[in-house]
């Protein structure tokens, strides 16, 4: 464990890949508490939601990196189906990231949403195609070498997962049918796994198209996946926060991630991206002591990984 107080960043031991958060926990919205956190136990950087520019520039000016920055929602209207409302999202987009970009913002997060939830999938990953197309070229030029769009492969909500990137098909289909070479995945395992994905696997495929990874982890309940199995609802389901009946989100090292396997494949590939923690664990979200802790043990186990 580092040290308090000194700033010292924690990185894996494995090739030696930064360690930072994400902000999802209501006491991160105080900048200088979160600065302080993040400095005092060796976190290189913060992913932030679509804050404003003066908040972003806030949390520069601390001495904190950013790691991603959220699109401005909602994130469906870049695949709407109306040309001209995908035209004036993308705009709203690339004004959004110009405007947080001299403050160091540089890699971009989103959910590639569809449209509409009744739309035929291929025509709404067409509609996908074109708005994040148009979003990178515009954003591919900016000076320094451009800004990224990391594609989050969280499925979205039931009954439908309108989420169009998620498995190795809808993420290659929206990739090579932008051919943005900015356009990329934001690797989380713990979304692959739910789905039944193997992300060593996932990994090997698309690690030169990753800028960014995500550091959870989800467990799989074995009896709970006996009971209740994958499809139908629950008669009585049990309260399972950040998760389903047989499954739930962790910190990192308490699921079924292969995180040292992962580390290698990143490390052998070059990876010069940065992993960032985000906590949805019901053994430690609810209170600003237990997510903290919650980060450190994560930050702890991913440098030992």
């Amino acid at each position: 464990m580092l040290n308090q107080g000194v700033l010292i960043m924690a990185k894996t031991t494995i090739g030696s890949i930064p360690i930072g958060i994400r902000c999802n926990c209501k006491w991160m919205s105080d900048i200088g508490n979160l600065a302080a956190f993040a400095k005092e136990n060796g976190f290189e950087c913060v992913d932030t939601g679509a804050w404003a520019p003066e908040q972003i520039k806030a949390l520069s000016d601390a001495g904190v990196a950013l790691g991603t920055v959220d699109l401005p929602e909602p994130w469906s209207e870049l695949a709407a189906v109306d040309s001209a409302r995908r035209t004036a999202a993308v705009d709203r987009c690339v004004d959004y990231v110009k405007s947080v970009y001299e403050y160091g913002a540089r890699v971009f997060f989103v959910c590639p949403f569809g449209d509409d939830a009744a739309e035929n999938r291929q025509t709404a990953m067409d509609h996908a195609i074109a708005g994040y197309g148009r979003l990178c070229e515009q954003i591919a030029g900016l000076p320094g070498g451009g800004a990224k769009i990391v594609l989050e492969g969280w499925p979205g909500p039931a009954p439908n997962f309108p989420v169009l990137a998620c498995t190795p098909e809808g993420y290659r289909t929206i990739i090579e049918g932008t051919g943005a070479a900015n356009l990329g995945v934001n690797f989380d395992p713990s979304h692959l796994i739910r789905m039944g994905i193997d992300p060593v696997r996932f990994l090997e495929e698309f690690v030169s198209a990753s800028f960014h990874v995500h550091g959870k982890d989800t467990e799989i309940l074995g009896e709970n996946l006996y009971e209740y199995g994958t499809l139908q609802t629950a008669v009585a389901p049990p309260s399972i926060s950040f998760g389903e009946t047989y499954w739930r989100y962790t910190i990192p090292g308490h699921g079924c991630t292969r995180w040292g396997k992962l580390l290698g494949i990143l490390a052998n590939a070059g990876y010069g991206g940065r992993i960032s923690i985000e906590l949805e664990d019901m053994n430690f979200n609810g209170t600003e002591e237990g997510e903290k802790r919650g980060f450190i043990a994560s930050r702890d186990f991913l440098v030992h990984a």
